[in-house]
């Protein structure tokens, strides 16, 4: 299975390089692992609804222009639907034996996801109804996955 994580925001800081860079290692013995970001938008410090909505569009636009044609879209948004573990595990390896074969996890910036976006996902999974940082929530988003593919082929794994 081929694995794209797409998100706004470049990550700067070493620790989550290199949490990243573990997790998609440890994943790479069940598939392809793709890291892809777009630039985020800079949003003042007071910015108006209006104003919020028109960054969101213009990540989203970037977003949307590097979607890999192929992928299976899902959108992690507080929204979404919750998983336990099992559960996201079951949902992979579902997608996978309907012929998904491309699943590519979108992550927003700060402000979430613009609507385009969420219109064009096939799912929406949500994590936590908390607001995690786009940084973290990607280590986060690999880890799970990396844990789903254990789960999946009855491997152990830390609960």
């Amino acid at each position: 299975m081929r694995i794209t994580i797409l998100a706004v925001g470049r990550l700067k800081e070493k620790y989550w390089k290199e949490a990243l860079e573990e997790y998609a290692r440890r994943l790479s013995r069940y598939g392809k692992i793709d890291l892809l970001e777009v630039e985020d938008e800079p949003t003042p410090e007071k910015a108006s609804p209006k104003e919020e909505e028109q960054i969101k569009d213009r990540e989203g636009e970037r977003l949307l222009a590097r979607l890999p044609k192929d992928a299976y879209l899902i959108a992690l948004a507080i929204k979404g639907k919750a998983f336990d573990s099992p559960g996201m595990a079951r949902r992979i390896q579902e997608l996978g034996v309907a012929g998904q074969s491309h699943l590519c996890f979108v992550i927003g910036g700060s402000l979430g996801l613009a609507p385009a976006v969420l219109e064009k996902a096939r799912e929406h999974w949500s994590f936590s109804p908390l607001t995690f940082p786009h940084q973290l929530m990607r280590v986060i988003l690999l880890e799970q996955i990396y844990r789903s593919f254990r789960i999946a082929r009855g491997e152990p794994y830390h609960k």
